[in-house]
């Protein structure tokens, strides 16, 4: 296919995504977005509420931290965003590699855009609860616990008579309201997922005739005693419960019980008119910054810096069609990131057309100067951009959230920039392949004077 056809057919891509990318988003009263594909800004852009919580992993298996963790994510998420339709971040990390005690480290870093008060956060994360399975200790452990104590003084506690099970809230797949066929009394009904109907299959075969206490946040609300091995994953909660009480327990449950504890570690607030101002001043200096390399590459490379200011907005404009598209959060540090990324673009044009303008100066026709510039140029453009890619991800896995956003955004700007600059640039350059002097002259700038030495 001849590249002035390519050409058309980009330029008519690209005017299509601009208008996907610039379309005034619609919103509802309360100022939503109502758009399938809206753009997602971080809290430093929007304001809203940062929470930090510590996961309590001294119980797990180091095997099991890793799925607990993620399994903590998901009911998190669950529970702050019910409907999906909010813009919850819900983060999992470790302490950083050069840490201490790095592998007994996790925290869980929740962004809640728009959600000022984290106190009113902290109220719909407590909302959640702690679901645990403990089995009664046996006579030999209950006689060594109160060898030697006075009861009548120091009674035991609950959590001191029955001990944890591997069956956590989090093997929990659906919760609802019944009734005892017997009784009559309100219950809650539990049906285990796959990996939790294999577990509550064990405890109940290997402990006939003991009780396997429910917990809830540390109490307990029922103490059935296991009469025969139950193989189909279902329990039932009973508590004289009215109906409400049920009815509310019920719908935390499918909620998600959390796998682990956590506690707060700290929290941040950020005002909208702070984060409007941090979003106004970062929109003005990605624009600002791009009209100054394109009057840079204009000034210097003539109409090959035309060519290459059309492709830096097609690149910006894929840029933040991915973003859209797949729901990337814009944060202050990841607009950075789209800025420096600019930075390759331009130096990958400016090492092309210096090797086209050297290819002309040799006597090459424009189509043999832009062919043989780019192969030239690439293994430089290449190199650049694998190691400014490596970069990004080992700084996308190996650093906080706060460094994450950036890494990301500098990354998938990178990739843009590149494929804008071999494919969209060189095919509008080839379409400009014509045998005239004075195109020729005005191509890319200048053409440097070779000397050529007689051998």
């Amino acid at each position: 296919m001849k590249p002035r056809i390519i050409s058309l057919i980009i330029l008519v891509i690209a005017t299509a995504l601009a208008f996907f990318v610039f379309s005034p988003e619609k919103v509802n009263q309360e100022g939503d977005s109502l758009s399938k594909f809206p753009f997602k800004f971080g809290l430093d852009l929007v304001g809203g509420s940062h929470l930090v919580y510590k996961a309590d992993i001294t119980e797990l298996e180091k095997t099991e931290v890793g799925e607990s963790m993620q399994a903590l994510r998901a009911v998190l998420e669950r529970r702050l965003n019910p409907f999906g339709t909010s813009e919850v971040q819900v983060r999992i990390e470790g302490a950083s590699v050069f840490a201490e005690n790095s592998e007994n480290e996790q925290r869980v870093l929740i962004e809640l855009p728009g959600v000022t008060d984290p106190n009113e956060a902290k109220e719909l994360i407590g909302l959640i609860p702690l679901l645990e399975f403990r089995l009664a200790i046996s006579d030999e452990e209950y006689n060594q616990l109160t060898e030697g104590r006075d009861l009548t003084t120091n009674p035991l506690l609950p959590g001191e008579v029955y001990k944890q099970t591997p069956l956590t809230g989090r093997f929990v797949e659906k919760a609802t309201v019944g009734s005892d066929h017997l009784s009559g009394q309100t219950v809650v009904n539990l049906r285990f997922n796959g990996e939790g109907k294999d577990l509550f299959a064990e405890l109940t075969r290997d402990n006939v005739g003991n009780v396997l206490a429910i917990f809830l946040d540390g109490e307990p609300i029922s103490t059935p005693v296991i009469r025969q091995e139950i193989f189909d994953g279902n329990a039932q909660i009973s508590g004289d419960f009215i109906l409400e009480e049920a009815q509310e327990l019920a719908r935390n449950l499918n909620f998600g019980a959390l796998p682990v504890p956590i506690e707060p570690i700290s929290t941040q607030s950020i005002s909208p008119s702070l984060g409007n101002d941090v979003l106004n001043a970062s929109v003005k200096a990605a624009m600002f910054g791009l009209l100054c390399v394109m009057i840079f590459l204009i000034g210097v490379y003539r109409i090959g810096g035309v060519v290459a200011s059309i492709a830096l907005m097609i690149y910006v404009v894929i840029l933040l069609s991915l973003f859209k598209l797949f729901g990337f959060v814009f944060t202050a540090a990841g607009i950075a990131g789209v800025i420096i990324s600019i930075g390759m673009a331009v130096d990958a044009n400016v090492l092309i057309f210096e090797r086209i303008r050297e290819e002309l100066a040799n006597g090459k026709q424009i189509a043999a100067a832009v062919k043989d510039g780019f192969a030239r140029a690439w293994l430089s453009i290449r190199d650049s951009n694998l190691s400014s890619i490596i970069t990004a991800i080992i700084l996308f896995y190996l650093t906080t959230s706060l460094v994450q956003g950036f890494a990301l955004a500098f990354g998938i700007g990178v990739v843009a920039s590149m494929f804008t600059a071999i494919t969209v640039t060189r095919t509008f350059l080839s379409a400009l392949a014509v045998k005239n002097k004075t195109w020729r002259k005005h191509l890319v700038g200048s053409l440097p004077k070779i000397q050529h030495h007689n051998k």
